[in-house]
């Protein structure tokens, strides 16, 4: 998601969420690799912090981030997370501090879809991972057969 603000002016970027995420917390954080991003905002303890806010409207299923007072500086790479047992959701938004007048926010998508394909390229993953763990085995096992009778014909 690209998401353009005005120089001095403020954001506010939706960050969608399937339902079954509801009761999870969400925080929204700040890097160019989602890993080593510095928590800016965090529901529910930090849900303001200088410049920044979230809020979350658990009943439409998205959490709100808003950046006010917008610096050239503030140009980066965000993340919209949700944070789970095993691996966390998240989406990735680049911020534009553009000089020109906006009389809009502009996002290109919303963050359901991303947050959706991360989840199932979470899951492709996974599968090639246990079909390799599987392969292995049968090897292994292959092997091991072929080892004993190898052994049981020298006898």
């Amino acid at each position: 998601m690209v998401v353009t603000g005005a120089h001095g002016g403020s954001v506010t970027v939706p960050c969608q969420y399937e339902r079954q995420f509801r009761d999870h917390t969400k925080y929204w954080c700040r890097g160019p690799i989602y890993e080593l991003c510095k928590i800016v905002v965090k529901t529910p303890r930090r849900p303001q912090k200088d410049r920044s806010s979230i809020a979350d409207d658990k009943e439409a299923g998205v959490f709100t981030v808003t950046l006010t007072s917008l610096r050239e500086s503030d140009k980066d790479k965000y993340w919209c997370v949700i944070a789970r047992p095993g691996r966390n959701v998240y989406a990735e938004v680049k911020l534009r501090v553009s000089h020109s007048v906006i009389t809009t926010t502009t996002t290109t998508t919303t963050a359901t879809t991303i947050l959706e394909k991360d989840l199932i390229s979470w899951w492709a993953t996974l599968r090639w991972i246990l079909f390799i763990v599987m392969l292995c085995c049968l090897v292994s096992t292959h092997i091991a057969v072929w080892r004993i009778t190898a052994v049981g014909n020298q006898l």
